[in-house]
C-alpha cells in the first residue's frame, strides 16, 4: 500500500498542514494548534463542546478537528453523505466548515485526507498565495 493510500491518521493533519505554505500556527484554548494563512485559520482543533457530543452517553467528543471549506456546498456534499465520517452542529449552520473526529479519520485516505487541508487552506489563502500554490501544483 502506498504512502498516500494508507488510512490517515492524526499526526497527518499536522504535517499536511504545516507543508502548505505561508502557514502559522498559533495555540487556542488547551494548547490546541490552530494552522493559519494569512492570519485566517483553515484548519483548528476544538476542545470538547456542548455542540458535539456523542448522543447516547452525551459525552462532548474530545477529538473534533475543523476543516474550512470552499462553499456551502461543499461542506453539504460532505455532511450529507451517511458513510462520511465528516459532520456538523447547528453551532456551524452557516459557517463553511465541517467537523471530523479525530477517532474517524482512519476512514479517510491520507491523499483524501490531504485534498481536504489543500481545499481548506485554499479557501483562506489570498488570492495570490492561491494561484501561485495551484500553479506550481500543475508543474509538479
Amino acid at each position: 500500500m502506498s504512502e498516500e493510500a494508507r488510512p490517515a491518521r492524526v499526526e497527518d493533519v499536522h504535517e499536511l498542514a504545516e507543508a502548505m505554505p505561508h502557514v502559522t500556527v498559533v495555540y487556542g484554548t488547551g494548547e490546541n494548534p490552530v494552522y493559519q494563512v494569512g492570519g485566517k485559520s483553515f484548519v483548528f482543533f476544538r476542545n470538547p463542546r456542548p455542540d458535539a457530543f456523542d448522543p447516547d452517553t452525551g459525552e462532548r467528543y474530545p477529538d473534533v478537528i475543523v476543516f474550512w471549506v470552499p462553499s456551502d456546498a461543499d461542506k453539504q456534499a460532505m455532511v450529507q453523505d451517511e458513510s462520511s465520517p465528516f459532520f456538523t452542529t447547528p453551532h456551524f449552520n452557516g459557517h463553511p466548515s465541517v467537523l471530523l473526529r479525530g477517532s474517524r479519520i482512519g476512514e479517510l485516505t491520507r491523499r483524501e485526507l490531504a485534498e481536504v487541508i489543500q481545499d481548506a487552506w485554499l479557501s483562506r489563502a489570498s488570492a495570490r498565495r492561491a494561484a501561485t500554490w495551484l500553479r506550481e501544483q500543475q508543474r509538479d
